[in-house]
């Protein structure tokens, strides 16, 4: 198979993966207190570059189809705001993928936990607590969204990294 074409294609399947579990498991993956479980394959780009692309896309689709189906309590400012906090997660923990500690690419994987506590729960807060109670309600948003983000990474994500990495998926030729 053509490189270009497999990476393509490697991208899409993320992208759709990422997507299905999302919506499979709605009712964790939106809102102030969620797993969202897809969030595990943000540590994709530690060992596939392109994987960027696939989890930035599978995170468009998900708040996408979450907000036409009435089911992303946020609605269609996620499609922006959360794909915008998982691109620039993917983006730094592709860059610090390298870092480990005790053979764990622990700084890479708290990217996603780090910009999503800070954009997701800033969104949350804008959109669910009233000027008055903005500080404290930033405060319970980030830190219920960088509960659930742990869970999906630390949990989920580096155990799937360390099996995937181990396979020829995401070999270039």
């Amino acid at each position: 198979m053509n490189a270009r074409l497999k990476r393509f294609t490697i991208i899409a399947m993320i992208a759709a993966l990422y997507t299905a579990v999302s919506l499979a498991l709605a009712p964790i993956t939106y809102g102030n207190i969620q797993v969202r479980v897809a969030e595990a394959l943000t540590l994709l780009p530690i060992i596939y570059t392109p994987a960027i692309w696939g989890v930035t896309l599978g995170c468009a689709l998900t708040n996408l189809i979450g907000a036409m189906m009435g089911i992303n309590v946020l609605g269609f400012m996620d499609v922006f705001v959360g794909t915008f906090a998982t691109f620039l997660a993917a983006i730094c923990t592709y860059k610090l993928r390298k870092i480990e500690f005790m053979g764990l690419p622990l700084l890479a994987a708290s990217m996603p936990v780090i910009f999503n506590a800070l954009i997701i729960g800033l969104e949350l807060t804008v959109v669910f607590y009233p000027a008055a109670s903005f500080m404290m309600g930033y405060l319970i948003s980030g830190f219920e969204v960088g509960l659930g983000e742990l869970v999906s990474c630390f949990i989920l994500g580096i155990p799937l990294i360390k099996v995937l990495s181990k396979t020829k998926i995401f070999k270039e030729n």
